[in-house]
């Protein structure tokens, strides 16, 4: 261990900002945390279906203000792709060599997830499966991919919008509520703000790139934020939880509200602040290390994490018994507790995909063995240079 986390510390170049792989790193925690912790799947004898605590524990909600760190991701998405952008062109690499090496980066891993679950439904619809359960198992396992599509599409017009004033995409979200909501609008209106309301904080991370985010624009929004999603919750009617809860009326992500862009304004302006004590934490050859490794595997991790709960949801059937805080309905303190007890087992399955699949983000194996360990370690210590040690 000790070889290992000198060899990164090695590998590592002297002006990385260690502080956005500490970021990604932690919104990969949130996201893995969160849905392990609000997604139930629940056996009624015949199939599996797609439940939340959320649904009957309402009081619950703050574990969504906690765990959902989508905005922490565009963020640190928009700060990375213009700062990529920027050195691309000054190396006279052209727009589309340059988005095509960031989507085969990002797209690469996604193969191996559609092409397992593909044989997996078949599988299971030609062993008899009720169709329910194999819709809400597909579900839940492709739902990551729409992140990466939106984040594909920004990072795709990132030259035309590294200059643009968070403001305006954030008056279209504003516009988009006040049709729907004030003025009782189609509903299709909101899926303009999947597009308009992840530009707000990707657009906050091109001028990060820029140098133009300080401590005072972190206070700004952290404080406005929370304060104007405070207001929108209490009095806009507008639901508590960040994330969507079936059967709700209303869903702050599926499409994106102004509650939850403005709570991701809110995390943004919580990021901004971190970045220091993130700098100074990372300046220790451990921690830096744990980072490091963490955002080799980032995508794996990313795609891979619901399926690692669903299967542990499958093998538990075997145990001829719904099984506490795994098929049972998530309606009390007592399944909280029990799935709580579930989460080293998901971590543990999370392990086993990672184990399978990490060479998919990492570009394959190489011929004669993948070469030396340092090799590799020092490609990986560079943590995504994927997504850029040298920021390309």
């Amino acid at each position: 261990m000790r070889d290992l986390v000198r060899r990164i510390e090695a590998g590592t170049p002297p002006g990385r900002d260690r502080a956005v792989d500490a970021l990604r790193a932690l919104a990969i925690l949130g996201v893995v945390g969160g849905h392990w912790l609000v997604t139930a799947l629940v056996w009624d004898g015949a199939a599996l279906h797609g439940e939340s605590p959320l649904r009957h524990l309402p009081w619950l909600a703050p574990i969504s203000w906690a765990f959902q760190t989508l905005a922490v991701f565009f963020l640190v998405g928009g700060q990375v792709a213009a700062k990529s952008h920027a050195s691309a062109r000054a190396r006279g690499i052209g727009h589309l060599p340059w988005l095509a090496a960031r989507l085969g980066r990002l797209f690469r891993p996604v193969a191996a997830v559609l092409a397992v679950w593909a044989a997996t439904a078949c599988a299971l619809l030609l062993t008899g499966t009720d169709p329910d359960t194999v819709h809400t198992l597909l579900k839940l396992a492709l739902s990551p991919l729409w992140f990466l599509l939106v984040l594909a599409a920004l990072t795709a017009v990132t030259p035309l919008v590294a200059r643009l004033n968070p403001l305006w995409p954030l008056a279209v979200v504003l516009h988009v509520d006040l049709l729907r909501f004030g003025f009782g609008g189609p509903a299709w209106l909101g899926w303009i703000n999947v597009a308009a309301g992840w530009l707000v904080p990707y657009t906050l991370g091109t001028a990060w790139a820029r140098g133009g985010l300080t401590r005072v624009c972190g206070r700004v929004l952290l404080v406005g934020g929370a304060a104007a999603t405070a207001v929108l919750v209490l009095w806009g009617g507008y639901p508590a939880s960040m994330v969507g809860v079936p059967g709700a009326a209303v869903s702050n992500l599926d499409p994106p509200t102004l509650a939850v862009v403005t709570f991701g304004l809110a995390q943004c302006g919580l990021a901004l602040l971190l970045r220091e004590p993130l700098r100074r934490w990372t300046r220790a050859p451990l921690a830096w290390a744990a980072v490091a490794l963490a955002n080799l595997s980032a995508m794996t991790v990313f795609l891979w994490h619901q399926t690692a709960l669903m299967a542990v949801t499958a093998l538990g059937l075997l145990a001829g018994r719904p099984l506490p805080g795994l098929h049972t309905v998530p309606d009390g303190l007592g399944w909280v507790f029990a799935r709580l007890a579930w989460l080293p087992v998901f971590a543990l399955a999370l392990g086993v995909c990672w184990a399978a699949f990490r060479t998919q983000e990492r570009g394959g194996p190489r011929r004669g063995g993948g070469g030396s360990r340092v090799v590799r370690v020092r490609r990986g210590a560079g943590a995504a240079r994927g997504e850029g040690v040298r920021h390309d």
